[in-house]
């Protein structure tokens, strides 16, 4: 990502947040640009996102090959319409050659037969030594079909003063050891609500608990036809409960104002008591362009910078990112899979990326028309196990790590990432996922039982997926 999300435009997000899975991208409202006209004997090659992000490597690829233009186009997701503008301009002229892929809807497409086969790039990811599940996500039935320059690995984030308070220690490796299983987790919440009198809660929401719970499931959604609701759907369902019934939880939605207002210490109730946030879940993305620009409160009068920390937490899991594929009627296959490389499996392009390389500056010497914001600020978490071991000791001092008390952002996430099995993604998760967010949130409100929980969720799934086989 190239902007900050400040706290109010984290607010305006917050729909195209949750219609997209939470996506580590910024999305803006702005239409999509007319593709100019080709430079004069350049091969163009047309690039499809829904954010400007990509677009510093693809001036990073013009400047390693000067014969090619690469014509980006940002299509805005706030609504759906990228993949509406992406489906309807499949097989006709104004086709891209690569696309960007979210993670909540990169399934659906390796899983279709509209990507080429990027097998041929699978040398280059086990040089590189990609993380598996990155590679995984982007793989159906044995073939590759995109690649991702990130890796997402879920952590927690707690707040050192208030693990002082409550445990007597703000060490990671103690409040890991600590909070090492969810049963761990929701008995340090005890002891919280207890020492805190009620003013300091484990979590701001239950929505907190999704990804970690899902991406711990042995068996996926659909199996042979059939829905599948694993035990830790059921544990995960059973934990918000118990969550909510004991008032270990704030309740706050997900990217709503009161869930950025427990990052720093702006939350209340509802008779304007001050109340505290001890811990969040988040993945890489999350501390560089949530937690961070929202530690301190619109006013001014509170931040919490600083007194951060992160670890492993209860549970590994993997939250957002974006992979990239290539139609398969493409008619530049290798160049587009040559730029697929360059973005997703060269070393020396995801350091670059990584460390802060890609700034407004460098850009602006291969193309002088880039945009004054277009650039990457350091601090990404990459896919490539080789390039995180390189550049990790980087971060020792950085602006991200000051934020976390000084400890090293990219140590943890390092950590947590070799433990991530997305393995059990589909292309269907994405709407049988929400279709269960409205009746979860009535049954920890105690307005369905939860037979009705089950029975409502199953209804809705039905009414999306009528020919799955539903018990």
């Amino acid at each position: 990502m190239t902007r900050k999300i400040s706290t109010l435009l984290s607010i305006l997000l917050a729909v195209s947040f949750v219609l997209a899975a939470c996506a580590p991208a910024a999305v803006t409202a702005t239409e999509a640009p007319v593709a100019p006209a080709p430079a004069t004997g350049k091969t163009v090659l047309k690039v499809w996102s829904f954010t400007n992000e990509i677009n510093t490597v693809a001036i990073a690829f013009e400047g390693k090959h000067p014969d090619v233009d690469v014509q980006y186009t940002m299509i805005p997701m706030t609504n759906g319409e990228y993949q509406t503008k992406l489906k309807a301009a499949l097989g006709t002229a104004d086709a891209p050659d690569v696309i960007a892929l979210e993670a909540s809807f990169v399934k659906s497409y390796v899983e279709s037969d509209m990507l080429a086969d990027l097998g041929s790039l699978l040398p280059d990811a086990k040089a590189a030594n990609t993380y598996t599940f990155v590679t995984d996500v982007g793989s159906n039935a044995g073939v590759t079909k995109a690649f991702a320059y990130q890796a997402t690995p879920g952590a927690l984030f707690y707040r050192r003063s208030l693990a002082i308070e409550y445990f007597g220690t703000d060490d990671p490796a103690k409040i890991q050891e600590l909070l090492s299983d969810m049963d761990k987790y929701a008995a340090a919440a005890a002891t919280v609500k207890e020492k805190s009198g009620g003013n300091t809660y484990m979590v701001a929401s239950s929505g907190d608990f999704q990804n970690p719970f899902f991406s711990n499931r042995a068996q996926p959604w659909v199996v042979d036809g059939n829905l599948v609701v694993d035990p830790m759907v059921e544990k995960y369902i059973a934990t918000a409960k118990l969550f909510r019934d004991n008032g270990y939880e704030a309740q706050a939605q997900q990217w709503q104002e009161g869930w950025f207002a427990g990052m720093n210490d702006s939350l209340v109730d509802a008779n304007g008591n001050a109340k505290k946030v001890f811990s969040y879940f988040l993945p890489t993305w999350g501390l560089p362009y949530v937690l961070a620009p929202n530690a301190k409160s619109a006013d001014g009068a509170h931040d919490t910078s600083g007194d951060w920390a992160v670890i492993t937490g209860p549970l590994p899991y993997q939250w957002g990112g974006t992979w990239l594929g290539i139609l398969k009627d493409s008619p530049n296959m290798d160049l587009a899979k040559e730029f697929i490389r360059f973005s997703t499996l060269d070393e020396e392009t995801l350091t670059n990326w990584a460390t802060g390389v890609y700034t407004n500056d460098y850009l602006k010497a291969i193309d002088p028309n880039v945009a004054p914001d277009q650039q990457q600020a350091p601090g990404d978490f990459v896919s490539s196990q080789n390039v995180v071991e390189k550049i990790t000791a980087s971060f020792d001092n950085s602006d991200l790590s000051k934020f976390l008390g000084g400890q090293n952002s990219y140590a943890g996430f390092a950590a947590a990432a070799p433990s991530v099995n997305a393995k059990l993604l589909q292309g269907s998760d994405d709407a049988i996922q929400r279709a269960l967010n409205d009746p979860i949130n009535q049954y920890l409100n105690g307005a369905m039982t939860l037979d009705e929980m089950w029975a409502a969720w199953k209804d809705a799934v039905r009414n999306e997926f009528p020919d799955l086989i539903i018990p």
